[in-house]
């Protein structure tokens, strides 16, 4: 069946509301096209669900200049797609529904305190994702987590729309340890639920399966070896991932996955495995830091000057709290980090904070160059 009607087959429309698909979308849908879901993207093409089975579709004229001006437009994993039927049955890529929520990752530049510099476009990720989990090792006692990775994380999936979630994989490696890094893990990600799991004996993934009850669509995200494709087929209940050991000897991961799939489960629901990533950068955001640090923006707001930088000013109560202990060092120092990483992006597309940025930055080296000169 070509065309999305009201004598769509029972089977079709069954499909497409495993999918996630409902009447909100269907309002959306241009008149004579097709819905699909996209599972996988490649150059210029993509791998649809549709029907009940997959589908290559190749982009249309629309599609391919919409990309062309802006890489975000690009289709990808997770996407609502209306096609288009051509000659001899085969179907083109006409349009992107609109998205509900989107992870978008900005260019992989660094950004420091002594210069910004980085690649401005965005990619996707994932898109209409209702949980981000935010995949985090627990390799044995003497390691603790990556809590910069995942602050980094967490601000893009809250940015994103949905609902990150922190999953501690491998739990069965860290032993005594565990409560202590659920505790430090917790304290880094307020707001968030924490789970500890261990994907082969399935400790832990029936409450991740319970997240995806319905047909609610998960995105997995970590670093390379953090045990994604390992869960991705634990919830799946098959080996649709291909899975390997981590390096011996520095304990790092290899990159197994080398492409975003989305994989409808039997149970219910669909999860979108990713390839590893070694640094994700922030993209035009909004409040995503804010809530990723949500204890620091709590803290500011008792702070003596509403424009606190929580620098050096006085009446400071994020300073007071890093004084006392109940706020780490660690933690203010990732929140400036971000933050100025957030404001450099902003900059792209504001002429006057750009300039104001600008002038900064001249201060600041002007400072450092006489500094220099006054040493003995």
């Amino acid at each position: 069946m070509s065309t999305l009607s009201s004598s769509v087959s029972p089977a079709f429309s069954s499909f497409l509301s495993s999918l996630g698909w409902d009447a909100s979308r269907a309002a959306e849908l241009p008149a004579g096209l097709s819905p699909a879901r996209v599972a996988r993207v490649d150059r210029g093409a993509a791998e649809v669900l549709y029907g009940g089975g997959r589908l290559q579709v190749h982009y249309g004229a629309k599609v391919r200049r919409e990309a062309a001006a802006d890489p975000v437009a690009l289709p990808c994993v997770g996407d609502w797609a209306a096609l288009r039927e051509l000659s001899e049955g085969r179907f083109e890529l006409e349009a992107l529904l609109p998205r509900r929520t989107a992870f978008v990752r900005g260019g992989v530049g660094r950004v420091s305190r002594g210069g910004l510099s980085g690649d401005s476009r965005g990619q996707v990720l994932a898109a209409n994702v209702d949980v981000v989990f935010v995949a985090e090792p627990a390799l044995h006692a003497t390691d603790t987590a990556d809590l910069g990775r995942i602050e980094r994380l967490l601000a893009l999936a809250w940015e994103s729309g949905a609902v990150p979630v922190v999953l501690l994989t491998k739990a069965d490696l860290i032993g005594e340890g565990l409560e202590f890094l659920l505790r430090e893990v917790a304290a880094a990600a307020p707001g968030v639920d924490v789970h500890a799991i261990c994907s082969p004996t399935g400790e832990g993934v029936d409450v991740v399966r319970g997240l995806l009850e319905g047909r609610r669509t998960a995105v997995v995200l970590g670093a390379s070896g953090a045990g994604k494709s390992t869960l991705v087929n634990a919830l799946a209940g098959e080996a649709v991932m291909e899975t390997q050991q981590v390096r011996a000897g520095d304990g790092r991961g290899r990159h197994t996955t080398v492409h975003r799939e989305l994989i409808p489960l039997a149970g219910g629901g669909l999860v979108i495995d990713t390839p590893g990533i070694r640094r994700i950068g922030l993209y035009d955001m909004g409040e995503g830091v804010d809530m990723a640090f949500s204890d620091v923006e709590a803290l500011a707001e008792r702070c003596r000057f509403a424009d606190c930088l929580h620098d050096s000013e006085p009446g400071c109560a994020v300073l007071a709290a890093v004084e006392d202990g109940s706020l780490p060092e660690r933690r203010l120092e990732s929140w400036r980090k971000l933050r100025r990483e957030a404001l450099w992006m902003a900059s792209r597309s504001d002429a006057r904070l750009r300039k104001e940025l600008q002038n900064k930055w001249k201060i600041i080296h002007k400072e450092m160059r006489r500094s220099g000169r006054n040493r003995p």
